[in-house]
């Protein structure tokens, strides 16, 4: 595969090597008052070898950050691989509501939060979806939802339905790499995990499911 095709690469113990030319941005989540996450904020983009691929830190202890300085080496860092291989189709469960279906994959779950706000949560909307408006909330909730954790099929569609988002590598600031558009990942030893439109990547190296992000930053407080 040529170094132009756009894909991560897991490196064993290692880095994450990108390939072709992605925009490498930043975006954080709006909050309220109350912590509940609300929207995504601008973009702002970053700065990035203009060499491809270039290795990004996946240990969570590089001085360079987001990039790999090879502190994983000397701190032994254990990233092995324990996410799943299957598909998101053999492990979501299906949550039937009026007008749509809410598809939920808990293991990718990153626990960004747009799933809920102001008490009320997305799986109890679903007996609220005959509401044009309610529909349309559980919809745009599904859709920020930066892990794929949560997708949504409504009547007549052949597959679940996923925003339009460019390729982009996005760094969530004091949390994961955030692939969008669907960008291949490769396991380190060659193997694909299945693509996806989004999918969360750990860089706090304290992931129960590397390389896949599992939230875990938040409970070591992983800045970067």
């Amino acid at each position: 595969m040529s170094d132009d095709t756009p894909r991560v690469q897991v490196m064993e113990n290692g880095p994450l090597l990108v390939f072709g030319d992605v925009p490498l941005v930043s975006r954080e989540i709006i909050r309220d008052q109350d912590g509940d996450s609300l929207s995504w904020g601008t973009e702002v983009a970053l700065d990035q070898p203009a060499k491809s691929p270039y290795a990004l830190c996946r240990c969570g202890k590089s001085s360079n950050k987001p990039f790999c300085d090879g502190t994983h080496s000397t701190v032994g860092f254990d990233g092995t691989e324990t996410a799943p291989t299957d598909t998101f189709a053999d492990r979501a469960e299906r949550h039937e509501g009026e007008g749509m279906t809410l598809l939920d994959d808990k293991v990718s779950c990153i626990h960004a939060g747009f799933c809920g706000a102001g008490g009320t949560y997305v799986w109890s909307l679903m007996e609220e979806t005959g509401d044009v408006g309610t529909r349309a909330l559980a919809m745009a909730m599904t859709e920020r939802c930066p892990s794929g954790r949560l997708l949504y099929e409504v009547p007549g569609a052949s597959t679940p339905v996923e925003p339009s988002m460019p390729k982009q590598v996005v760094l969530i600031p004091d949390g994961p790499i955030w692939l969008t558009g669907g960008i291949p990942v490769e396991r380190s030893d060659g193997e694909p995990f299945e693509t996806r439109t989004r999918t969360t990547l750990c860089r706090c190296g304290a992931s129960g499911t590397k390389p896949l992000c599992d939230g875990a930053h938040a409970d070591v407080g992983f800045e970067g």
